[in-house]
């Protein structure tokens, strides 16, 4: 028969075991409460000189306060951009980004983690990251960012005394795009030999003017000038007749890409929500 002493140290063990059972359920309820969350990336190229947005999405968070955004580049030792508490904290920023990065602040807490970059540089080409952290858990998606030049063409009609050419100009380019003409009747014949495009430096020396002349044009024919690079895909269309010039001008960027998981209605409102901003400033 057990001694008083056995059964009080006995007593002890099991309620000993008990707490330590009870803590670890606790922790694990815990860990397993922070599960991973969706980050979506969407990026389309920057152009030079103006601003840009790279596009991340993820999980809404019911407060801000718990919402913490941060984004960091390959190669480069301090950080882009990050938001924590509802708003920024740049102490660590890298110098080649200070006062060049801002996210949407009123949209965060609907989850819009987007980032714009202002005066895109050729050197913000590279891989980024999006990380996000919120009570819920965590997550990052990653993105690889193209910079180059390019601008919508615009479409003339040169009239001389021998014989009336096209003209197709785009104001900036980069990297030297490839320039085509196309006529709309029954061949789609590819008009290159009558044609003659130059590529002409800005005063940047990087981004450059491109013109190109078509030769031989007749009345009543829909002529379409292209201007592409790996970037980004220009087409102009214009139509002479004897009442009236008909034009129309296209810009498609080429390089829009998605990452980690798929594209929510809700994630794609915030980025064109982002896109739109930008179109208005």
């Amino acid at each position: 028969m057990a001694s008083l002493g056995q059964i009080i140290l006995w007593s002890m063990i099991t309620i000993i075991i008990i707490l330590v059972a009870v803590i670890v359920l606790i922790i694990g309820f815990g860990v397993s409460g922070r599960r991973s969350i969706s980050v979506t990336t969407l990026t389309s190229a920057g152009n030079i000189g103006e601003d840009g947005i790279l596009g991340c999405t993820f999980e809404p968070d019911v407060k801000l306060s718990n919402i913490e955004i941060r984004w960091a580049k390959a190669g480069v030792s301090g950080m882009v951009h990050e938001f924590k508490g509802g708003k920024d904290h740049l102490k660590d920023q890298d110098e080649v980004f200070k006062g060049r990065t801002a996210i949407f602040p009123e949209q965060v807490i609907g989850g819009n983690a987007s980032l714009m970059l202002r005066d895109v540089q050729l050197s913000d080409a590279g891989a980024y990251r999006c990380s996000v952290t919120t009570s819920k858990g965590n997550g990052e998606a990653g993105l690889k960012y193209k910079t180059g030049a390019f601008s919508s063409p615009e479409m003339h009609v040169d009239y001389n005394s021998s014989m009336d050419t096209l003209r197709c100009e785009a104001p900036r380019w980069f990297p030297q795009p490839v320039v085509t003409w196309t006529s709309h009747n029954n061949t789609r014949d590819n008009l290159s030999e009558v044609s003659n495009t130059s590529f002409k430096l800005n005063s940047e020396n990087v981004t450059m003017n491109v013109v190109s002349v078509l030769h031989n044009i007749t009345a009543n024919t829909t002529y379409t000038c292209v201007i592409k690079n790996d970037i980004a895909k220009a087409t102009g269309d214009i139509k002479v007749t004897d009442f009236s010039i008909k034009k129309t001008v296209h810009l498609q960027l080429l390089t829009t890409n998605m990452a980690s998981g798929s594209l929510s209605p809700p994630a794609l409102y915030w980025i064109l929500l982002s896109l739109l901003y930008l179109m208005a400033l």
